[in-house]
């Protein structure tokens, strides 16, 4: 089939109807360069559906991605977010080595800290005066040594809050149970990315 159509629209042209609030809500939210595409989009789908009523969908669908660039502005975020992805695969990779580092130093650090202890103690040395630091010895409170949990009688224990289980409650609504104080949301659209 082939369609050909005006920039322009002609004066039996229906007039496209006006968006809904929350359409122009959403529409407003987008990125300039995207809200033309997705306008532009949306007029000619109008038109072509009202000069046009038997079109079918396929060739709707081809005809407003061969005339409008909204695939293309689309693909283009999608190639920008696969960037954005191998930048946090490589920053996660990056912070997990330095999150490694760190805990070495870390480590390194308590094990010279410990070994300054035992010595100062086994040497009877109380104090270690230096013109940048002192170092004195003492002694620490005893700590709480817990030998078996099961044993300590529940006076010592602190009382959790309930939690909620959402997966629980998620099953119980789905299965069609009305549950006071919660409901199932709507729908919302998703999207699956295939990289070939």
């Amino acid at each position: 089939m082939n369609i050909e159509f005006s920039s322009q629209p002609s004066a039996e042209t229906t007039t496209p109807s006006v968006p809904d609030e929350e359409s122009r809500d959403r529409a407003a939210s987008l990125p300039p360069a995207l809200a033309a595409e997705f306008h532009a989009h949306n007029f000619l789908k109008e038109r072509l559906t009202a000069d046009f009523p038997d079109l079918d969908d396929e060739t709707l669908a081809d005809t407003l991605e061969g005339e409008t660039g909204l695939n293309e502005a689309l693909a283009a975020i999608v190639r920008s977010r696969e960037e954005d992805l191998g930048l946090i695969t490589g920053l996660k990779s990056r912070l997990e080595a330095l999150k490694a580092r760190l805990e070495r130093f870390q480590d390194r650090a308590d094990r010279k800290r410990r070994l300054v202890t035992d010595v100062m103690a086994r040497a009877e040395i109380k104090r270690i005066t230096e013109p940048d630091f002192t170092v004195s010895l003492r002694t620490s409170p005893a700590a709480v040594v817990v030998e078996d949990e099961a044993l300590i009688p529940e006076d010592y224990w602190k009382p959790q809050a309930p939690k909620l289980d959402r997966l629980a409650l998620g099953e119980a609504l789905k299965s069609g149970q009305t549950i006071q104080g919660a409901s199932l949301g709507e729908p919302k659209p998703s999207i699956t990315i295939r990289i070939a």
